[in-house]
């Protein structure tokens, strides 16, 4: 599935996420999705989400 769309991102999905502090190593956090950011139907660097634990990133992989 496609990351950079919202249509493919639902809540209660497990992803992996970049956080903004690691963009630059590129380090994934695992987790489920609680809420979804981006008003907008897609981004071209992945769409930002909530996790259940609060941590906020981008979408990069769906598990």
């Amino acid at each position: 599935m496609d990351n950079k769309n919202r249509k493919n991102i639902t809540i209660g999905l497990k992803v992996m996420i970049v956080k903004k502090e690691d963009q630059r190593t590129g380090k994934l956090t695992e987790g489920i999705v609680k809420d979804i950011l981006t008003k907008s139907f897609n981004h071209p660097h992945g769409i930002k989400v909530r996790l259940e634990d609060g941590t906020v990133g981008r979408v990069k992989e769906i598990k």
